[in-house]
């Protein structure tokens, strides 16, 4: 297996200014090498899984090594206080996403979800608002009333949280209208009250998807019927 010191040195050398740029305009921050995530998908293939490698990669704080960090972390040795100290170093969205999807991975999702979605802190909520949208789109174990209160909390507040977190919290709005006929229907009423929610993109293209229309194109697109 590779070595970290092996590692930052093949990701340092695959890094472009070009690539850096767009990272910044996304909110992340040096250090960083610039590496695109074609390359990423390469060193995660060759190296596959190891945590002992994924925990020294993140603790350098390099935002690329962190971003392979949780592509080739063991979700089976995730622990719930690693889980709390990782969030607590994500200041970008783009590293939150990727969180995100290694905690979905993980025994944690759930608790995780429903812990940090609570939090008035920006990333962290939008961390646990993310994880929302998996629990809602992956566990279909869940009962329509699990989200229950969480669609009461969005309709309530989204507007007065944190920026991310609206976009979070919009996404989390969108999968679970996408779960069941009756969430779908709730789900309308709520888009039908709220209006339209703002996000602040920055210096990048991103939009902020329309509660309802989005809803119907993914059921379009995915030609399933809402049971």
């Amino acid at each position: 297996m590779p070595t970290f010191a092996e590692v930052m040195a093949d990701l340092e050398a695959v890094g472009t200014e070009q690539v850096r740029k767009v990272y910044a305009r996304h909110g992340a921050k040096p250090p960083m090498f610039g590496v695109s995530y074609a390359n990423f998908k390469v060193f995660a293939k060759k190296i596959k899984l190891d945590h002992a490698l994924a925990v020294q990669l993140w603790d350098s704080g390099n935002h690329d090594a962190r971003v392979l960090a949780l592509m080739i972390a063991d979700p089976k040795q995730a622990d719930s206080a690693l889980l709390d100290v990782w969030i607590a170093d994500c200041h970008n969205y783009g590293i939150v996403d990727a969180l995100n999807v290694y905690v979905s991975r993980t025994a944690y999702m759930r608790d995780k979800a429903e812990v940090w979605s609570q939090s008035p802190e920006e990333w962290l909520s939008t961390a646990g608002w993310g994880l929302m949208s998996h629990l809602a789109w992956d566990d279909k174990t869940l009962p329509d009333s699990y989200f229950e209160p969480y669609l009461a909390q969005i309709e309530s507040g989204i507007h007065q949280r944190p920026n991310r977190t609206r976009y979070a919290m919009n996404g989390a709005l969108i999968n679970i209208g996408c779960r069941s006929a009756a969430l779908h229907e709730r789900v309308k009423h709520i888009a039908a009250a709220i209006g339209e929610v703002i996000v602040d993109h920055g210096q990048t293209g991103c939009e902020t998807p329309i509660i309802a229309p989005y809803i119907e194109k993914v059921v379009a697109r995915k030609g399933y019927v809402i049971a």
